[in-house]
């Protein structure tokens, strides 16, 4: 199944069924319904839905936005915060999400788990990979910090996360929706590659899947942390989705496929026609170079 991402037309629109109407008019049959879906998107939203004009796939927390907030947000409220009211507010707008993710027939919710509270290394590595220092002795050794300073820190704000599931899976089950564990780009963010499948395994609930950014894992591939293909294969059999953009080097994301450097021919034989396929590409991306990009992909992966 593929679907398309209102991350990339949201902001153009005041209402919610214009929105929808010109995702169905690119010739897809799903959307997903991204961070930036405002309270005053809702109500056209539910019309085409409704209407049977269009499918939701997914929702990405939070989903629809807090009162107040016009601009993606998916970070505003974390699970792993030290803060319990963070914590409890990021919870609050989960529920909320699930809720909303119900009542359009969505199959899952799409998450950010958190981070590490401690000094941002991601844009200083990535500023020394685009300026050529990637082999030098400086970068192993941020590298190095970072990961003994990761694995110091990190018990806690993992505890936290695991709470945080807990409480939610249980309203996801009664739902019927499934929460998504997506991998993030940050080296901060929770939770680490090497530790997703601890996680899978301590809670083995089936409603909690694996959701796959092809972006995100390409970028830590530049950084040097993970090798995207293989780290892939190792998730393939949680895997329930994906978001689909191309990274053109080290770091700017969100791009049509075609105009990076992923090998979409390398992760085709782990995506299965089953799992939720959903371009996720900036507003940025031109109408023609997203067309492009849509056609390599299903050319690559199949049309289904």
């Amino acid at each position: 199944m593929y679907s398309f991402s209102t991350c990339w037309n949201a902001h153009r629109h005041t209402d919610g069924r214009a929105l929808l109407r010109e995702i169905r008019s690119l010739g897809f049959e799903y959307a997903e319904l991204s961070h930036d879906t405002r309270i005053s998107l809702m109500p056209g939203i539910l019309e085409a839905v409704d209407a049977g004009e269009i499918r939701i796939s997914s929702l990405h927390n939070f989903c629809p936005l807090p009162m107040g907030v016009n601009h993606a947000a998916p970070n505003l409220y974390q699970f792993s915060a030290e803060r319990p009211r963070e914590r409890e507010m990021a919870l609050r707008y989960t529920f909320k999400t699930l809720e909303f993710a119900s009542r359009v027939q969505a199959q899952v919710v799409v998450l950010h788990l958190g981070s590490i509270e401690m000094r941002d290394y991601t844009d200083k590595l990535l500023d020394m990979v685009a300026s050529g220092q990637r082999d030098t002795p400086k970068y192993q050794k941020l590298c190095t910090e970072l990961d003994e300073k990761r694995e110091k820190l990190k018990g806690p704000f993992e505890e936290r996360i695991k709470e945080a599931l807990k409480r939610l899976l249980p309203e996801a089950e009664s739902r019927g929706i499934r929460l998504g564990v997506e991998n993030r780009q940050g080296l901060e963010e929770l939770p680490l590659e090497s530790d997703l499948r601890f996680l899978f395994r301590e809670i083995a609930n089936p409603n909690l899947v694996y959701w796959h950014d092809t972006g995100h894992a390409q970028i830590k591939d530049n950084l040097g942390f993970i090798r995207h293909a293989i780290h892939f294969e190792s998730m393939a059999p949680r895997l329930f989705g994906l978001h689909v953009h191309d990274v053109q080097f080290p770091g700017r994301d969100h791009c049509a496929p075609g105009s990076g450097m992923i090998d979409f021919d390398a992760l085709k034989p782990f995506v299965k026609p089953e799992h939720i396929k959903v371009f996720e590409f900036g507003r940025f991306v031109e109408l023609e170079e997203m067309r492009s990009g849509v056609e390599k992909v299903k050319g690559v992966w199949g049309s289904e």
